[in-house]
């Protein structure tokens, strides 16, 4: 199973549920972004090719694969939250925005395009989720 077919196709796709925030300049040669959104700061695996980003005001698709451990729907509303685990991770809980075949986008303090190979448990837009990603995190700039 494929969660893209394209760099382009995946950001269109998602291109509404982009995450606006800043980034910072990059190392020359580094394969990761460093985005500032959701007063959290998050390292993506630069999708978008070397020399795309500028350094500035952005909106960036923020892409992480779901780890099916730590995936549960919740029973009801909960406090939306966000933390950042080792470099290029993270976990938290939050509503449910889109489901949209093997990805839910989940609105936790910025929306992320959250994908499953193992399939997602039964979700429907307003739903609350809990999950954890497995690195990295990829961004793909619009």
């Amino acid at each position: 199973m494929t969660l893209e077919t394209s760099e382009r196709e995946f950001a269109g796709r998602f291109e509404e549920f982009a995450a606006t925030g800043v980034l910072y300049p990059q190392r020359e040669g580094s394969p990761l972004l460093e985005f500032a959104a959701g007063g959290r700061v998050l390292y993506l695996f630069d999708r978008s090719g070397p020399y795309a980003a500028l350094p500035g005001e952005a909106r960036v698709v923020v892409h992480g694969v779901l780890d099916p451990a730590f995936t549960r729907r919740l029973p009801g509303p909960a406090a939306e939250s966000l933390t950042v685990l080792g470099v290029s991770g993270v976990e938290g809980q939050g509503t449910v925005l889109a489901v949209r075949g093997a990805a839910v986008v989940v609105q936790a303090r910025l929306p992320l395009v959250l994908g499953s190979f193992e399939g997602l448990p039964a979700l429907r837009v307003g739903d609350w989720l809990a999950f954890r990603t497995v690195p990295p995190l990829h961004g793909f700039l619009l």
